[in-house]
């Protein structure tokens, strides 16, 4: 394909990641780098700020803060969750899209988010193609979620995979500081997949994990679970059990929404806002039982604890920015940068393209066989498979003690 000059544009998206800033910066650096890319632009809240014409020069940044970014947590550009019409339907925003793209001569698009953004993603290259503008779209993989399809795994789920199993231990050597006995429940994010959830059996494979773990991928049942909880209950007189934020019944309702009505409000992409799930599940376990009952609701510091990153998850994520530009400048465009493990003992990943049409809104769960049997754990499949993805340690530089992120001086784009 022939030489393509102009500038790109990279926008974030979806919910942040403590690594999403390590994508940011390979593509960012890397852009910098390339003779063909004429302007470097960050989009402010993803593609809402293509909309509104509000994006940052990155050129205008320091080095230095460019590099922070790769230990920097959260979405330092702004994120959003924007869902974009069919442009059958409406091509409103395409127009406008397409206006700016023009005005700024934006021939490189990069959008760095999870399912919902590779969905934004393919819609943007499909409406260049249809009206014959030539913009190479490229995604960059996001989502602690880890639930992208045809990726081993995404870039942002080994941090929070560590975040996690690391939490679980110190959780259970504090349930266990006095000698009278205590149930706790860890309610942990997510929604359709239990990647997340999952991890604490990394905990549990160091002896210091939950004693049962419930995922979405099967029907929750609460009898079985009150049964579960009581025999271990009375056996050790201390009870761990993780849970995904979204498991649900056998008639598909959110076991969150037995204690609230919080499931029910959706966002603009239809999802659930989910939570409370922990402590519904411990006033119904105090309540049949009488024991002290604790819920913990991990919440936003899974996703936010660069402090104990995995460097295999920052390497990475910075390399699926820096080969989504090296491969748009060869000439590649409407596919999605994923990670395939290679065979043999010594964990090894190779980077390769799936189509945007393929990837986008498809949903990867965790296999029914890394599942035990009864439904409440994880078997040696899932640790084989997660803990390469945790291994080495990434952490901010220190000033005063506290971590110092970047900071960017975010000088809005002029034409």
């Amino acid at each position: 394909m022939s030489r393509l000059e102009g500038a790109c544009i990279f926008g974030q998206s979806g919910g942040p990641t403590s690594v999403i800033n390590a994508s940011a910066a390979g593509v960012i650096q890397e852009a910098l780098k390339q003779d063909c890319i004429t302007a470097v632009y960050g989009a402010a809240h993803g593609i809402k700020g293509v909309l509104e014409e509000n994006f940052f020069d990155m050129s205008k940044e320091d080095p230095y803060e460019l590099e922070l970014l790769k230990t920097t947590p959260s979405s330092a550009l702004g994120s959003v969750r924007y869902k974009l019409q069919n442009f059958e339907e409406d091509d409103t925003d395409y127009k406008r899209l397409l206006e700016v793209f023009k005005k700024y001569n934006i021939r490189y698009f990069f959008y760095n988010g999870g399912n919902d953004s590779m969905d934004t993603c393919n819609k943007v290259s499909k409406y260049m193609q249809k009206v014959g503008y030539e913009c190479r779209v490229m995604g960059v993989p996001k989502t602690i979620d880890n639930d992208l399809w045809g990726t081993d795994h995404c870039p942002g789920y080994g941090s929070a995979a560590k975040y996690i199993a690391t939490s679980t231990m110190e959780v259970y050597h504090d349930a266990r500081v006095y000698d009278t006995g205590m149930i706790t429940i860890l309610e942990i994010m997510g929604r359709n997949a239990g990647w997340l959830t999952a991890a604490s059996a990394l905990a549990a494979y160091k002896g210091n994990g939950p004693d049962l773990i419930y995922l979405p991928e099967l029907p929750f049942d609460m009898d079985k679970f009150l049964e579960d909880t009581m025999r271990i209950y009375k056996e050790n007189g201390k009870v761990i059990v993780a849970v995904s934020e979204g498991i649900k019944d056998k008639d598909g309702k959110y076991i969150s929404e037995y204690g609230s009505d919080l499931a029910k409000t959706k966002d603009s992409f239809g999802h659930a806002q989910l939570g409370g799930l922990a402590s519904t599940l411990a006033n119904i376990v105090k309540e049949k039982t009488g024991a002290k009952v604790r819920g913990i609701e991990f919440s936003l510091l899974q996703r936010c604890a660069a402090h104990v990153g995995s460097l295999t998850d920052v390497n990475e994520a910075y390399l699926a920015g820096q080969t989504a530009v090296q491969l748009a400048v060869e000439g590649k465009t409407d596919y999605m940068v994923a990670f395939e493990r290679a065979e043999g003992k010594e964990y090894k990943c190779n980077i390769k393209l799936i189509n945007l049409t393929d990837v986008a809104n498809t949903e990867k769960k965790i296999p029914r066989e890394w599942i035990n049997e009864a439904g409440n754990g994880l078997n040696q499949q899932f640790i084989d498979y997660a803990l390469p993805l945790i291994q080495g340690e990434s952490r901010p530089p220190l000033e005063d003690g506290l971590p110092r992120f970047a900071k960017l001086k975010k000088v809005l784009a002029k034409k």
